[in-house]
């Protein structure tokens, strides 16, 4: 079992999607395919039952029979961190004593939504913070595009200060590099204890965000074998060549970025590459239309014609 969750975390934690049959049912199969493709494409880490994992769709059977398969497929060969966002927190705590019991290394939370200032977030989250315990590894997720909730770098290092399990800072703010900057700052080992950084939004300012301190990317690009790539790139001293691999994917990453339907196409993809068995999206979500599938036939059959490097790994 690896072990838990810590601040020197770094590199690749790919966002996990949750599979499901074309009626809507979970494909534990397909969970079992799925954290092999993702194996294969060398991440360092995998986080589950984020937004990208469909969570708010789970009865809280399914996110505990989810989370299982998940850490049982996995066995231990890279850390898991579970995402137990809830909006009650005896549930939320409930959920995440579950995953550690199951070999998670660790869990992320997101603040609720509602909260419109830093001190409604610092108290909202150390009221969570508490009630989870100094033992369970937190990954405080910042995803205010989606929770409607924006609190500043200095509301976050208050938090470091009090409570010691947070290890990891989710960063999603879009635009978000000052924010970025002025976190990994504040958090750098000297003026107080380090903080992992890794980035979500697809990918999208990666190469942005390396540059500016973060320790690697929390996303779940179709490709993921191509941010471990360019991961080593960065961390080897090789900042342009890294950049340059990331040009040649930035038409799929911006296609899987769009609003609604992005993870109905970032499914599609995976299927397209034999991770999953269906792109199926579970109800209510999108399904992608006749033009949409000429669409991502015609950016993926590019990606390969630049790349060299065929669909199916």
């Amino acid at each position: 079992m690896p072990a838990h969750l810590s601040a020197d975390a770094k590199g690749v934690y790919v966002i996990a999607a949750t599979p499901f049959t074309d009626e809507g049912a979970i494909d534990f199969a397909s969970i079992d395919r799925l954290v092999e493709f993702y194996l294969d494409c060398g991440v360092d880490g995998m986080t589950i039952l984020g937004v990208m994992g469909e969570f708010q769709k789970l009865s809280e059977a399914e996110t505990i029979a989810v989370s299982k398969r998940f850490l049982d497929a996995t066995a231990g060969r890279i850390p898991v961190i579970v995402g137990v966002s809830n909006p009650g927190t005896t549930q939320m705590v409930k959920l995440a004593g579950s995953a550690l019991e199951q070999g998670a290394a660790g869990v992320m939370v997101m603040p609720i939504s509602g909260l419109k200032t830093d001190e409604a977030v610092t108290g909202y989250m150390s009221g969570v913070l508490t009630a989870l315990g100094k033992s369970v590894p937190v990954c405080v997720q910042d995803y205010p595009q989606l929770s409607g909730v924006w609190f500043s770098a200095g509301c976050f290092a208050g938090l470091v200060d009090r409570f010691e399990q947070i290890v990891m800072f989710k960063h999603e703010e879009a635009p978000g590099l000052r924010k970025l900057s002025a976190i990994r700052k504040l958090c750098d080992g000297k003026e107080r204890r380090h903080i992992s950084i890794l980035c979500g939004n697809g990918g999208i300012h990666l190469p942005q965000e390396y540059l500016r301190g973060a320790d690697g990317a929390m996303t779940g690009f179709a490709f993921p074998e191509m941010l471990v790539e360019m991961d080593r790139l960065f961390r080897a001293g090789n900042p342009e060549e890294a950049e340059d691999l990331n040009d040649l994917y930035l038409p799929i990453i911006r296609h899987e970025l769009q609003p609604g339907i992005g993870l109905a196409i970032r499914k599609e993809i995976l299927r397209r590459r034999g991770a999953i068995a269906s792109a199926s999206v579970r109800a209510p979500g999108p399904k992608l239309d006749a033009s949409d599938m000429v669409e991502l036939d015609r950016l993926l059959a590019r990606l390969e014609r630049k790349t060299g490097r065929p669909l199916k790994r």
